[in-house]
């Protein structure tokens, strides 16, 4: 079925149009740390804050404080319905039946409750805090972050006539059929969709993962939104993200236990899923020092996630630390999810998914004729690469508006933890644009973990 966007978008003038339409409405590796977190730490206390990265929109002054009041509130009425618990106890996810233990889902039926939150504007910005068990208060760093961007969006669409929104759309759908057109076919493809987070809106972000999986086929994997993989029987992706090691970090009480929590953290998660769902994500504190120091046990892991570094550097630094330790990287999983469009998964799919040939580069492939040029390219994967399309998969807007302004372009808003037991939490990354934490903590940090292989990046998205 069509969905006509357009006319959709221009009957966003309820009383309540709710974004959060079901508390599957997030990323499944946010599940998959609920019940981590449940199991292992269900008395420690957790704050979350919102950061604006793009400073120069000034949220506080383009959103309703108290729509946002509204939907806020709305998103926290909200209770898992039994069929969306009973898809979470028998579905199969990555090979596997039982990822949810009876005992936790039986938690989520009866004693689930988002935490309270702490809203105001300050200087032109959002304040939003979430504070209370950090079983309560997790959930909300993807419902915060989607409806913050989707207030965003009703903001924007609200100056456009009907006829203008039909441009808008038309020129979006093009955008999104061009990039769709140049990866069908490209042989070994493999990407999911990871865009809940900085989505345009809750039904854009519907019409493009149904056009990925019926013009993609095989070649999308998934997607990381629970409630459209439970709704649109796909596979749901993730596994875990930098809020563990950081929340570990903190509680550590010494340099050696500061150290060693990245590893700990690693230990706690495959006894908690018997050795699946192992896949590093190693730049919380700067990948470099995280796979020099590595016990030989990380290295068996499934494979690697890249978040903040640039993904070929990255790549190769991996594959050289597996065949260092002796494992066979074609065997592994590399994922690459920062900031990624189709020009930039079409070039490191070539580069790591085949053999370039006659002195070509990576840049050079720029649709699936070039992966079929056996002059050009063969399939030999180096490694298993796959990609994680976020921001410019469900949000890309960019010169698409008839108004001929940028107020649909992405911006980079993030919801981070901040304090564990009141200990303050940092992540460092191989991003020095995108360290987090307290000016003293953070300089703490870096002494401790150094800085090997950190740059400074423009951050994208």
């Amino acid at each position: 079925m069509i969905v006509n966007i357009a006319r959709r978008a221009h009957d966003h003038n309820w009383e309540l149009d709710p974004i959060t339409r079901s508390l599957l409405d997030t990323d499944f590796y946010k599940l998959l740390m609920l019940q981590f977190i449940w199991k292992h730490f269900p008395t420690t206390h957790a704050t979350f804050a919102v950061q604006n990265r793009s400073t120069q929109v000034r949220l506080g002054e383009i959103i309703e404080i108290d729509e946002l009041r509204e939907q806020l509130e709305a998103t926290r009425r909200l209770r898992f319905h039994k069929s969306e618990l009973i898809w979470l106890a028998g579905n199969t996810f990555f090979g596997r039946r039982g990822m949810f233990e009876p005992a936790f889902l039986e938690w989520l039926d009866k004693g689930f409750q988002l935490c309270d939150f702490d809203l105001s504007v300050e200087d032109g910005q959002i304040n939003l805090r979430f504070e209370g068990l950090w079983t309560d208060s997790t959930l909300w760093e993807i419902y915060a972050l989607s409806i913050i961007d989707e207030l965003k969006t009703r903001t924007a669409l609200k100056r456009l006539s009907e006829f203008e929104l039909d441009v808008l759309y038309a020129r979006a759908k093009t955008r999104l059929w061009e990039k769709m057109e140049r990866l069908r076919g490209v042989p070994g493809l493999s990407l999911s969709d990871f865009g809940t987070r900085r989505r345009h809106s809750y039904l854009w972000h519907e019409y493009v993962v149904i056009a990925m999986r019926d013009v993609l086929g095989t070649s999308f994997t998934g997607s990381s939104n629970t409630y459209l993989a439970y709704k649109h029987d796909l596979e749901a992706m993730g596994t875990n993200a930098h809020e563990l090691p950081m929340a570990l970090a903190a509680l550590a009480d010494s340099d050696e236990e500061l150290c060693n929590a990245q590893y700990h953290v690693l230990e706690l998660w495959q006894q908690t899923y018997q050795g699946e769902l192992l896949i590093l994500l190693p730049d919380t504190f700067g990948t470099t020092q995280f796979l020099r120091d590595a016990p030989d046990w990380v290295a068996d892991w499934t494979g690697q996630r890249i978040d903040s570094k640039d993904p070929f550097a990255a790549g190769e630094e991996y594959i050289d630390w597996l065949k260092l330790r002796g494992r066979d990287p074609r065997r592994k999983r590399l994922i690459a999810s920062d900031a990624l469009d189709v020009d930039r998964i079409l070039s490191l799919h070539a580069y790591f998914g085949g053999t370039i040939f006659k002195g070509g580069v990576a840049e050079e492939f720029r649709s699936a004729s070039d992966f079929h040029d056996p002059e050009r390219w063969m399939p030999h994967p180096r490694i298993r690469f796959s990609a994680g399309w976020g921001t410019f998969l469900t949000n890309d807007f960019r010169n698409c508006n008839p108004l001929a302004d940028d107020s649909f372009n992405p911006i980079s808003v993030v919801c981070k933890l901040v304090e564990v037991d009141g200990r303050p939490a940092v992540k460092l990354s191989d991003n020095y644009a995108k360290a987090i934490g307290p000016a003293d903590e953070v300089e703490r940090y870096r002494r401790v973990f150094g800085m090997a292989g950190i740059e400074s990046i423009p951050v994208e998205a």
